[in-house]
């Protein structure tokens, strides 16, 4: 009976210092610090023209292990990355470039910024511990050339307002009058032209009126007077004197032609009168006188 008991009580002690090991490790394994991952989705609008800075990450050069862009535009798919290692890739060739700020912070520099750098920036910064990864949808914001000018168009005024390749789409409004139809159009460049035409009625007098333009790059609407063109003028001049020309010419043949019928009309009441004969009396004595002068020569 005894090795009985001392055999239930060296089982007893193996099998507590079994699980004892056990726990320990999984509290080991709880410890571990997991890496850190940020996600961050963004929007950015810049002016035509701008160099843009573009930054994914705080960190330093000293933390960070590398950086890849992967930029999807409207005409290609590129990729510009650097690694602490000196390694760089450049698939882009277009001025985009990775720079460090004087804190020795990373950023994709895109010099003279336009419609053709549209698109989304994604980036991912490694750095010891973690990661941070950014989606940017970058957009650019132009003003518009703006006009407006009156013509005639089926006996009737029209005043029109153009806002020609603005991004985004300019708003046209009148005053006093409102709105008029408005008519978008889209430039292969990826800006949009915005016009408005409104048909004059008769009580409305054009001098007073105006038209009124919105775009998020001014910090103050515009307005314009809209007056008639020049080239109206031009063609109104051409007009008027192509028709006096047209008015002359038509007087002047009118003229002619009475000219010519009172002349017929008294040709027709004069009497014909015969040919003159000639005198032979007095030709014939002359001719021999001649005959006779030539008869003493000879």
């Amino acid at each position: 009976m005894m090795w009985i008991y001392i055999l239930i009580f060296f089982l007893t002690v193996s099998w507590t210092s079994t699980k004892g090991t056990n726990s320990t490790t999984s509290v080991i394994s709880n410890t571990t610090t997991p890496s850190v991952k940020v996600y961050v989705t963004k929007k950015a609008v810049f002016s035509l023209g701008s160099n843009v800075d573009l930054h994914c990450s705080s960190r330093t050069w000293t933390e960070t292990m590398f950086v890849i862009w992967n930029i999807e535009l409207k005409h290609k798919i590129c990729r510009i990355s650097f690694s602490d290692k000196d390694q760089s890739v450049d698939s882009c060739n277009d001025g985009k470039s990775l720079r460090n700020t004087s804190a020795g912070q990373s950023y994709l520099h895109i010099p003279n910024f336009s419609a053709d750098d549209v698109g989304v920036y994604m980036c991912e910064s490694v750095y010891t511990g973690g990661n941070e990864n950014y989606k940017i949808e970058v957009a650019v914001t132009a003003p518009p050339k703006i006009s407006a000018w009156l013509e005639h168009r089926d006996n009737k005024m029209v005043a029109v307002c153009r806002a020609e390749k603005g991004n985004p789409a300019a708003k046209i409004s009148w005053s006093p009058a409102g709105n008029g139809s408005v008519t978008l159009q889209d430039e292969p460049d990826g800006f949009v032209t915005a016009e408005s035409r409104l048909e004059l009625s008769g009580d409305m007098a054009p001098e007073n009126l105006t038209c009124v333009v919105h775009h998020q790059f001014w910090a103050q609407e515009k307005t314009l007077v809209p007056k008639l063109k020049e080239d109206f003028w031009l063609w109104m001049l051409i007009s008027v004197t192509g028709g006096i020309i047209v008015l002359l010419a038509v007087f002047s043949a009118f003229a002619i032609k009475k000219d010519i019928f009172s002349r017929q009309c008294q040709q027709a009441e004069t009497p014909s009168k015969s040919p003159p004969t000639e005198d032979v009396e007095e030709v014939e004595p002359y001719a021999s006188y001649v005959q006779r002068v030539n008869s003493i020569y000879n």
